[in-house]
C-alpha cells in the first residue's frame, strides 16, 4: 500500500467508532500542525491541525452523539507533481445540539462529507473538506430555497456508495487504467456546457448522479440532461475547471483505476442571467466550489462512466448572491 493512502487509512478508520480523543489523535497524525485547511462555507479558512480539530471535528463532536464516519470511496493519485488523496462517505449521529444554526432533529442523521489532501511526508498540508450541510437542513426542515436549478429537484436522502462496492481503493492499480481515465473524465468535463451534448458518449443510459441536495440526484441521461441543461442555460459563460484559460482551475485532478475524482476551490465560473435558487439574476459572475468522484465500468453497453457523486458549496454562491444562512450565527 502506498504510504499516502495508509496515511488515509489509518485516519479513515479512526472514526469507526465514537472516540473524541481518538478522533483528534487522528487529526493530528494526518494534517500537518500548520496545513492550510479550506472548509465549505461558514468554515472557509482554517489554519492548522488543531484549529480543524476544534472549529470543526469539535462542532460536529459538540452537536452529534455517537458521531462515526463511514468513507465509501477513497484512492490517490498525483497532479501536477503533487500527491493527493480524496475519500468521501458520511458522518453520521443522534442530532442533540445545534449545528451552525440548524436546529437538532433528536434523532439519527447523516452528513455527507468529501476530502482531498495534498500529501508531503506522509501528511496532509493542503486540504480542502466539503460537507452538503443542504443536505442536513432539508433532512431536518430547515432548507429555506424553494427552487431547483433543474426541471425539478431531484431525490434527496442518503446516497450510497458504489455499486460495486469497491471504492476503497487501498491497492494499487494499473497506471495506464488508472491514466485512461483520467483522460476519459478531461474530455468529458471540456464537452460540458456544450450546444450539442457533447458529453452524452462518455455517459451509461442508466447512469447514476448522486448531485448536491439542494440540485437532487438523478438516474439515467435523460433524468440527468432535465437538470444539467436548465443549470447550464442559467447562466452564460458557464466555464469549468479543467477549461484552459478559464477564471477558474481544478486544484487536483486525478485517477484511480476505475475511479477519477476533481476539485476546484472554485472550479466553475459563470454569469448569472435567469433565476437561481430563488436568487434573481444579477449579471455578476459567480465562482463555485465544487468536487467530483466518478466510476467508470465494463458495461455491455460498453466501457462508460456509470456514477458520479457530487458536492457544491451551495452556502457559498448563495452569500454570493446576498443571502448569507449563517449570518446570524456565531461560527465555531
Amino acid at each position: 500500500m502506498h504510504p499516502n493512502k495508509a496515511a488515509l487509512k489509518s485516519y479513515s478508520e479512526a472514526y469507526a467508532y465514537p472516540s473524541p480523543d481518538g478522533y483528534a489523535d487522528a487529526v493530528h497524525a494526518l494534517y500537518a500542525a500548520d496545513a492550510n485547511i479550506n472548509v465549505v462555507h461558514p468554515f472557509n479558512k482554517v489554519h492548522g491541525a488543531g484549529a480543524y480539530a476544534h472549529r470543526v471535528l469539535g462542532s460536529l463532536q459538540d452537536a452529534f452523539d455517537n458521531l462515526c464516519r463511514t468513507d465509501y470511496i477513497a484512492f490517490g493519485g498525483q497532479f501536477e507533481d503533487a500527491d493527493w488523496v480524496t475519500c468521501t462517505g458520511y458522518y453520521t449521529g443522534t442530532f442533540n445540539a445545534p449545528w451552525l444554526g440548524i436546529q437538532p432533529t433528536g434523532a439519527l442523521a447523516h452528513l455527507r462529507f468529501g476530502e482531498f489532501h495534498r500529501m508531503e511526508n506522509g501528511q496532509a498540508i493542503e486540504s480542502y473538506i466539503f460537507f452538503d450541510i443542504p443536505e442536513l437542513m432539508i433532512a431536518a426542515g430547515q432548507w429555506p430555497i424553494k427552487s431547483s436549478p433543474g426541471a425539478k429537484r431531484g431525490f434527496t436522502g442518503y446516497l450510497p456508495g458504489p455499486a460495486k462496492h469497491d471504492g476503497l481503493q487501498w491497492g494499487e492499480n494499473d497506471p495506464a487504467r488508472s491514466q485512461d481515465s483520467f483522460e476519459m473524465v478531461t474530455k468529458m468535463l471540456q464537452s460540458l456546457a456544450t450546444p450539442d451534448e457533447a458529453w452524452r458518449p462518455y455517459w451509461h443510459p442508466n447512469m447514476l448522479w448522486y448531485g448536491p441536495a439542494a440540485f437532487g440526484s438523478f438516474i439515467g441521461i435523460e433524468d440527468f440532461a432535465s437538470f444539467q441543461v436548465p443549470f447550464e442555460g442559467a447562466f452564460s459563460e458557464w466555464i469549468g475547471g479543467s477549461v484552459k484559460g478559464s477564471k477558474t482551475r481544478h486544484f487536483t485532478r486525478f485517477g484511480d483505476g476505475d475511479y477519477v475524482s476533481s476539485g476546484g476551490w472554485p472550479s466553475l465560473n459563470m454569469i448569472q442571467i435567469k433565476p437561481f435558487l430563488d436568487q434573481q439574476p444579477t449579471g455578476e459572475r459567480l465562482y463555485m466550489r465544487v468536487c467530483d468522484w466518478w466510476r467508470r465500468d465494463k458495461t455491455p453497453d460498453g466501457d462508460l462512466l456509470v456514477e458520479n457523486w457530487v458536492f457544491v458549496d451551495i452556502p457559498d454562491v448563495l452569500k454570493q448572491l446576498g443571502t448569507d444562512l449563517f449570518e446570524h450565527i456565531d461560527t465555531p
